[in-house]
């Protein structure tokens, strides 16, 4: 029975070793058949070039009137008339014609952070169903469509200091500001910069 026992013992030390051989062996490289077929590589974008943006002495604008722009009660809230309360209203931001593909769009609370939340549309359609606002910056990148391109953001509450604030940076594909600026809405209110492409 012990030699028995003796050779199971000498059989499994050998095969374990055999094993651990294998990663004694180096890796050798695979070479290219074809150095010659390159694929094309798509131009990089670059990021934002800086957290304090210089904006273009003269951006060239749209004209929009933004007492038409929030006309449609389905869309925006109505202006409420309160003596001595700015914020219960809509606001425009601004509306910039770029030849950029894509755009990023950077926002944080403006003031001290205070549980400000958003929501985000991008014609009509949501994009960022609910965003936290806080000292850091957050965004998203968008495909830039030809004509124009609307970005609404709604407050969905107005934290604990009234109204909800926001710093935001509008950016282009090479990292050049387009905008950058504040808002101050009141809850169910929005936000509304356009960018034309082009």
């Amino acid at each position: 029975m012990k030699k028995i026992l003796f050779l199971i013992i000498i059989i499994s030390v050998s095969m374990h070793g055999y094993a651990q051989d294998e990663l004694n062996n180096k890796n050798k490289p695979i070479q290219s058949k074809n150095l010659d077929n390159k694929e094309a590589v798509p131009p990089t974008e670059d990021a934002p070039k800086a957290d304090d943006p210089t904006i273009p002495k003269e951006p060239v604008t749209l004209k929009i009137n933004p007492d038409e722009l929030f006309n449609n009660n389905v869309l925006y809230k109505r202006e409420a008339n309160v003596p001595g309360i700015f914020y219960r209203r809509n606001e425009y931001l601004g509306g910039f014609v770029t030849k950029s593909i894509t755009s990023t769009i950077r926002y944080r609370d403006a003031a001290f952070v205070d549980g400000d939340k958003i929501k985000v549309y991008l014609n009509d359609k949501v994009i960022e169903p609910e965003v936290s606002l806080d000292g850091e910056f957050k965004g998203f990148k968008i495909t830039l469509v030809k004509g124009i391109n609307k970005i609404d953001f709604e407050a969905l509450n107005e934290g604990s200091a009234s109204p909800n604030t926001a710093e935001f940076q509008v950016y282009d594909d090479q990292g050049v500001a387009i905008e950058s600026s504040q808002w101050n809405v009141g809850k169910g209110y929005k936000a509304v910069i356009i960018l034309y492409k082009e």
